[in-house]
Parts: C-alpha cells; structure tokens; sequence
C-alpha cells in the first residue's frame, strides 16, 4: 500500500497545524487554501502561523509529502480530507459560504471509499444537512455507503505552548459506525487521545458548549470587573483570594472585550440556532455578547476619565496601545478588542501609536503608526494602554518611563498605574 494521501482545506491557524501534524504521521499532505499570496508564503517555506515556526514549515516542505496550493484538482485520489474554513458571521447570522464552497469544490474529487471530516466550528445538523447533500450531489456518491463523513471539532489555542493540537484530547464523529471508525482512525495517528461520540450533532454541539462556557464566564467576570470599580473594590485582588479554593471555582479573568474567531462568534451560532429551530432565545449567550461587546467602549471611557484626571482631554492626546491582536503572544487580530478600542480613540481625536510585535503590517488599522516599545515612545504618550499583553514586552520599562498607563490585563504596578 503506498502512502496516504490528506487534503486539508483552509491553511490558517487550524488548517496549517494539522497539514504539519499529517505529514509528520507520514502522509502525503496537499494544503487548499483560495489566498494565492498565502500558498506562495508557503512554499517558500514562509510561515504566517506563530506555532508553525519556519523550520517545520521547511521540514514538512523538505520531505516533499507537503504541497500547498489553490487547485482542488490536486485532491483527486485523496483518502483523507479535513475542511477548516472559516465560518463567521455575517449581521448576525452563520455564514456557511465557505462550507458550501468547499463542498461543491472537492465534491467531484471524492472515491469510494474516502472519508471526508469537517472541523469548522458550526450549528448542530451542518454536516449531515448541508454539507452531505453538497457532496453527494457533486460525487454522485451517497454517504452513509461509498463514502466516510465525520466531524470533528476544531480546538487549536493559538500560542499555547502547552496544549497543541497532538496533545490535546480530539472529538470525533461520524454519520454510522463505519464512518466514526475511519475518523478515529485517522485521528489517532495524528493526536494522542480521541474521544469518540454518537453522532456529528453531538460534536457540533460540543465545540459550541465549549465556547459559550467560556463567553459567558468572561463576561460575568468583566461585569464583575466594571461594578467592582464603581464600588472601589480590587477585583483583580478579589479574584486571586477565589482561586485559592481548591474545588467549585474556575478562575477567569477580566478584559478589553473578546476577540479571535471561538468567543465573539461561536455561541451565536447556538443562538442563532435556538432562536430558528425553537423559537426561543437562548438568554444567557446574547446576554453574555452584550456584556463582552461593551467592554470597548468601556475601556475607552476609562482612558478618557483618566486622562481628565491627568489634565489632558482625549482629543489630541498622544496614546500608545500595547497589543493589537485578541490573544497575547499571536499576530491574530481577528475581532479583536484592540482594533475597536483604536477606532473609537481615533474618533475622539487621540493621535493613537501601538507596539505590535506579531501582527502583519497589513492588518495593522488605518492612521495607526506601530513603534518599537521604547523609553521615547513611552514619555511622548500621554496615556500608555495594554490592551494585549504579549510576554516579550518589558513591563517594568513601561511603569518606569510612562505618565500614565492604563491597564486592562493586570500586569502593571505602580503609582501611575490604573487596572481595568
């Protein structure tokens, strides 16, 4: 038998994880992603993905088992694929365009006998109603039968040197027993541990309490965070003496807002959901995004009252924001809080610098200028605001040199240190 051949649609943060992953369990990898700027990157062994550092990236080239690339000719033959498009949302409502794209795309491509395993986070039913119709329809194949469909949900934490994709515990599914065999088979050559469950909604469902369990928790403590300013309490401080107890308690803590694709989108997809099937709202989620999404505004609002206090108006004031991506440690800006925080201090008339040393400067926000974090830079501003607080960058330099820093992660001491 010669080696297997993996497709994996979506070379992103949870596509490219898991082309490097096939080709270190000895597959022939092709990697489908439209972004022909990206496909080049790739094969010329640039990595724009944090924990794919260049040498995997040129290791997995070097064997000549990994093939990036825009065709989906190039799937022909596969016994494997993974689809890890992006799903948002578009005014409120799932977007599924890139499911149904690549359904209709690899659907001509499809053998008997192959087994085809969606991760793309989505609502319960999307794989067994949406994207198996598409691909029966283009292979004139029918699945359960001639060919293997699974789902198997997404868990990547980008930056997480702890929890990767081989080491983390992975779902899986399958439309019959025939087909969860196929994909827990494939999994367990590429992850350690597999946790095998009854149907695709079941895994559907799971990714989304995952996410929603965090939502809402985030937001209970960032409401938590505002209320406790108003009433003069520390709640960082209030936190730390929770987390002692040793059972009952999770420690979350508070933020700018939430960002990434998982938290500001995923339990809107439970929502939406709810709300369409049911007709009924599900309370705690849009409660929860309402709190989150105000989290922006609310920062801001501090960094106004703190400027006043300092004897400086927002308008025409020098600020420069420590982190533009949603998550520390990453370049990853999608929906992130610090984009919106800029907007809105841009609008006030601040004249807004950032320090971002991961994010590609083409995501860098119009009329933003990125610096290096220096002494100058830090004594020019009139307002310093971690928004991200990204490890590389020297905090005890911020509280020494800054006139003012506003602090929305808790990682700043100081006399002219004020904490989200």
């Amino acid at each position: 038998m010669g080696v297997e051949k993996l497709v994996v649609i979506g070379q992103g943060y949870v596509g490219l994880p898991l082309a490097m992953r096939g080709v270190e369990a000895g597959f022939d990898v092709v990697g489908i992603d439209l972004d022909e700027s990206r496909v080049k990157r790739l094969t010329s062994g640039e990595s724009f993905v944090e924990d794919i550092p260049a040498d995997r990236l040129g290791r997995a080239l070097g064997t000549g088992r990994y093939h990036p690339t825009t065709e989906y000719a190039d799937a022909a033959g596969f016994d494997v694929c993974v689809i890890t498009v992006p799903t948002p949302l578009r005014d409120g409502t799932p977007d599924v365009s890139y499911i149904e794209q690549a359904g209709v795309s690899l659907g001509p491509h499809l053998s008997r006998g192959c087994t085809v395993i969606l991760e793309s986070t989505t609502y319960p039913g999307t794989t067994e109603e949406l994207l198996r119709p598409l691909l029966e329809t283009a292979s004139g194949l029918q699945s359960p039968g001639e060919f293997h469909l699974g789902y198997s949900p997404e868990r990547i934490d980008p930056g997480n040197p702890r929890w990767r994709l081989e080491n983390t515990p992975k779902v899986v599914s399958g439309m019959d027993a025939a087909a969860l065999r196929r994909v827990d088979g494939f999994y367990q050559r590429i992850v350690q541990r597999t946790v095998p469950v009854d149907s695709t909604r079941v895994a559907e469902l799971a990714k989304l309490i995952e996410n929603t369990f965090r939502q809402v928790n985030i937001a209970l403590i960032n409401e938590l965070a505002v209320l406790s300013h108003e009433l003069g309490v520390d709640v960082w401080q209030a936190i730390d003496a929770a987390a002692t107890k040793p059972f009952g308690f999770m420690s979350f803590r508070p933020g700018p807002g939430v960002g990434g694709h998982c938290l500001p989108i995923d339990p809107c997809y439970l929502s939406w959901q709810v709300k369409r099937t049911l007709g009924r709202q599900f309370r705690f989620v849009e409660l929860a995004n309402d709190i989150n999404h105000e989290m922006p505004e609310h920062v801001v609002q501090r960094i106004m009252t703190g400027l006043n206090r300092h004897g400086r108006p927002v308008n025409g004031s020098q600020l420069l924001i420590l982190g533009l991506a949603y998550k520390k440690n990453t370049g990853d800006m999608r929906d992130s809080p610090a984009i919106e925080i800029t907007r809105r201090l841009q609008l006030l008339g601040a004249r807004v610098r950032a320090v971002e040393p991961y994010a590609e400067p083409h995501h860098i926000p119009d009329g933003v200028e990125v610096v290096d974090l220096t002494e100058r830079e830090l004594r020019a501003a009139d307002a310093t605001v971690v928004v991200t607080d990204h490890d590389s960058l020297d905090y005890e330099l911020v509280v020494r040199c800054a006139r003012y820093v506003f602090d929305a992660r808790d990682r700043c001491r100081g006399d002219n240190v004020e904490r989200l």
